[in-house]
């Protein structure tokens, strides 16, 4: 996998390293992209089935009142 570079604040970097216990900040921002990533594909897949169920509520007949 290519890798890139990126310059990021110190402070933000040190933060990072004690919230996710790790002591390098490489693996500090992996971990935080990782977990952005992740919560990203759990609220899709989330919002998919309420979509899906107000669609199938949709898709039923209605009864006519009158």
């Amino acid at each position: 996998m290519p890798r890139i570079s990126v310059s990021l604040d110190s402070e933000l970097v040190v933060e990072a390293m004690v919230l996710a216990g790790v002591g390098t900040p490489q693996d500090a921002v992996e971990l935080v992209l990782r977990d952005y990533v992740e919560r990203g594909h759990r609220t899709e897949a989330r919002t998919a089935r309420r979509d899906e169920a107000l669609r199938e509520v949709d898709a039923k007949p209605r009864d006519v009142e009158g």
